[in-house]
Parts: C-alpha cells; structure tokens; sequence
C-alpha cells in the first residue's frame, strides 16, 4: 500500500487521476504478483488487477493490496468498464511499453483522456528493499559459484555454445531459475564484440574469452562478466587487462550516494583514456540491475540520475580491440549510506587456465 500511495501523491504533477501500468515488470513490482497476464490500473480511490481467469486465484493470494478484477471477454472492454467506475477522466499510461496497437485500442475504447508518462514505475524500482537486496545477492553469489565451477570446465577444443550450456546448466543446478539473460560467450577475436553471444568458434590455446553471465533468482538477476585466458594469451591483451581490472577498481573506490551518472560513468571511464584506450571503450560504465537486467539507473555521460542507498548497480569497465580481441570485467555493487557493498566477489585476478 505504502507504493500505491508514493504513486497516488505523483497524480498531481502529473496531471492524471488514474493510471495504467501494461509492462511486466512494473506490474510484479507494484502487485507482487507473478502470473503472466494482468493490467493495473490504480486511481485516487482505487487499486485494481485485472486479469483472465487463469490467475483470478493466483492474483488473489499475491496482490493482497488490489480488487481483482476477472475480464472475461476483450481486456480493453474491462478496462474501459474499470475507468468508468473509478471516475478516471484523465488516464496516464505507460508511453514506452505500449505499442501501436495498444494505444490505438485505448483510444478507440477507453472513455478518458490518454495521458502519456514516462518512467513512473522504473523510478520507483531504482531503491531496492531489504527483501529485494537479498534476492540479488543470493543471485549474485550463484553466479559466483557458477565462475568458480566454469574455470575448470574451459579448455581449448571445446565451443563457445559448449560453454554456454555449462553455464545455462550449472546456474540451474545452484538453485536459480534460469539465467538472466542470454549468455555471452566470446573467444579470440570474438571477444572483441561486447555483447558476442556464443558461436560455434572453438576456443583455442591462447584466447582470451569473455564470459558474461548472471543468474535469475526469485525475479530478481544478477550481471557479472569475467575475463580469462586459455593459455598464455597475446601481451598486449595482458597489459588490457590490467588496465581493465584497474579502472574496475577506480570505480568501486569512487561509487556512493548522491553521485550523477555521468560523474559514475567517469570513474574507469577516465582512467582508460589516460592510458590511451579511451577510443576503444564505448559503452556506458553501468547500470541498475533487479526485475530487468537492465534498468535505471544508467551510467552514462547522458543521463540525469542521481545515486542514491538501496540502488543495486554493475560496473562493467572494458576495452575491445578489433581483430585482436577484449577484455571486459564487471561486478555487481548495492550503494550503501556511505560508500557501496561489492555483491560479486569472485576474483577478478587474470586466470591462465
């Protein structure tokens, strides 16, 4: 209820009187609820569910703060039903979660003004709770393990997709429910595209492989990358790496409340242009992790967030030299009063395996 409220005391700024969460995750956020179908909607008055009959139990026992509401027919007409009896006149509605079509529907059915918002709910979800700091940290420290065993595992013959399924299947067999998103596998070369999903390449003596990987816990997702060597790798991707777990290091030390993104994004970011390779790290330093793998706040020259306690955030430092290869490291922090909590705690030493 405490959320609603936080919610309902935002109606005036933003000049509605009731709104519509459609995306998944701002939906589990606000209700608790798990199930795969459902629209808010929440009014000065009211907090509604609205759902098919697949959940109506379900939705019952987990959204304890909301009226649940069974469509049985098309869900635009149950809405439109809804707002009428919360007296909405004016209905905020998520701009970026609703497609084309949606929005058409609304229009055509919905008996209100459509007012568009814009990252009411990510907001929110920036400062974890207690029972969501400990979700991500138990994800966290799956992944960890999951480092520990998958150094044994790699060697040269073996693919890239090998790998990935050892990681996929070692994340399950640590108590998770899935990974947390795609894995990235990428070897030699490859290794230079940071988000290089796993191939079919072979790893081969001497590659530098990136592993970036994380586990899905109770809902909630860890993200971290680690970097090694099968063999004795090129000196240059050595001299990378150091360079790399530096700037890793720059970041943790500098990370705390009440910093600008962009102020975060600088940390490693200008610790590798000192060294020369500015040029050849071009994504941003961070981002927030929970719900999604990726959420505010982003840490990047471009965005207005502030630091605050109770964020969980990655750092994620990296250089990617084309045709010779990358290194990237990235840990999982959750900022604290006066400083942050390192959640990854696997080494970030260079492994020659």
């Amino acid at each position: 209820m405490e959320t609603i409220n936080k919610l309902r005391k935002q109606f005036d700024d933003l000049g509605i009187d009731g709104i519509l969460i459609t995306n998944d995750q701002n939906r589990r956020y606000m209700t608790g609820f798990t199930g795969t179908a459902g629209i808010v909607l929440i009014s000065k008055s009211d907090a509604k569910l609205i759902t098919d009959f697949r959940y109506v139990d379900q939705a019952k026992t987990q959204a304890k703060d909301f009226e649940v509401v069974l469509h049985e027919r098309r869900t635009i007409d149950e809405i439109d039903k809804q707002v009428a009896s919360s007296d909405i006149t004016k209905l905020g509605f998520e701009e970026n979660h609703v497609t084309y079509g949606m929005f058409k529907q609304f229009t055509e059915h919905i008996n209100a003004e459509l007012v568009p918002t814009t990252g009411v709910i990510e907001n929110f979800r920036m400062v974890k709770s207690e029972d969501e700091i400990n979700a991500i940290k138990k994800a966290a420290d799956i992944a960890d393990e999951t480092f520990s065993r998958i150094t044994d595992y790699i060697r040269p013959g073996i693919t890239e997709m090998d790998v990935n399924h050892e990681l996929e299947n070692t994340i399950r067999k640590l108590g998770a429910a899935s990974s947390a998103f795609d894995i990235i596998v990428a070897s030699g070369f490859r290794s230079a595209l940071p988000h290089g999903v796993a191939s079919d390449k072979v790893i081969e003596k001497g590659d530098m492989v990136t592993l970036d990987f994380g586990a899905y816990y109770e809902g909630y997702r860890s993200d971290i990358t680690r970097t090694v060597a099968v063999g004795k790798p090129d000196e240059k991707l050595k001299e990378i790496y150091s360079i790399v777990q530096e700037a890793l290091s720059q970041g943790a030390k500098g990370l705390k409340p009440d910093m600008t993104a962009p102020s975060v994004d600088a940390l490693p970011r200008d610790y590798i242009t000192a060294q020369g390779f500015g040029e050849y790290f071009g994504h941003g330093t961070g981002h927030g992790i929970g719900l999604d793998i990726h959420e505010e706040p982003f840490f990047s020259k471009s965005s207005d967030k502030v630091t605050a306690p109770g964020m969980v955030v990655t750092i994620e430092p990296g250089i990617y030299i084309p045709k010779l290869g990358g290194v990237r490291i990235e840990n999982d922090y959750v900022v604290t009063a006066d400083g942050n909590e390192a959640l990854s705690r696997s080494t970030t030493e260079l492994m020659i395996l």
